[in-house]
């Protein structure tokens, strides 16, 4: 099902009906500041595990990533230092994940790694949604196969058509892009770019 949302004033029923759908264990797609990416509530285990199937994730080989709405939120859920912080000040929101040390606070799926990702993505209707939510949403881009037209992953109406069926809601919030997120490790300490996307950090 399509559910149509702007960057701002949308139907509170809408954005309620959508953070009810999450409380229940659903799964959505929905816009980033980079790609649709398809998510659930963070901290509901068997919503987590049913996305991990659809893109064939291993969570003890993979890191997980969440989304959240500020940066104090983000300390209930990882380990941050002052330096992190500050990086995470300057950068978010923006097209991030930064990786870090994870909390007990997240579910025990999480806790096979010991490190989450974390999103804050410049993008108002995903941001406001888990502002409402009061919890994460754990986040990962679209499944894309190569010889696919990249319409699948960045036109609302096709990645309905494609994905309409195994997930509860498709958001659209207009056309997406094609670039992921930066990626940047500050687990050891140091920040460390292990993947260059859409993001270019400002270490201030």
């Amino acid at each position: 099902m399509l559910l149509k949302l702007y960057n701002k004033n949308n139907n509170p029923a809408d954005l309620q009906r959508v953070v009810d759908l999450l409380n229940d264990g659903g799964l959505i797609i929905y816009p980033t500041d980079t790609m649709y990416a398809i998510g659930c509530h963070g901290l509901k285990e068997r919503a987590i595990e049913r996305i991990c199937r659809l893109k064939d994730i291993d969570p003890k080989k993979n890191n997980l990533s969440i989304i959240c709405y500020d940066l104090s939120s983000i300390s209930e859920y990882a380990k941050v230092d002052n330096a992190t912080f500050k990086l995470m000040k300057r950068n978010l929101p923006g097209p991030f994940t930064f990786i870090l040390n994870g909390t007990t606070r997240l579910p025990k799926i999480f806790r096979n790694r010991k490190e989450v990702g974390i999103r804050m993505p410049d993008n108002p209707i995903i941001r406001e949604i888990a502002r409402l939510l009061d919890a994460p949403i754990m986040t990962t881009t679209l499944p894309h196969d190569e010889d696919e037209d990249i319409e699948y992953v960045t036109d609302p109406e096709l990645i309905d058509e494609k994905w309409g069926d195994t997930v509860d809601l498709v958001i659209d919030g207009g056309i997406g892009n094609m670039e992921g997120s930066t990626v940047v490790d500050c687990t050891q300490g140091e920040a460390e770019i292990i993947r260059q996307g859409a993001g270019w950090l400002e270490e201030g």
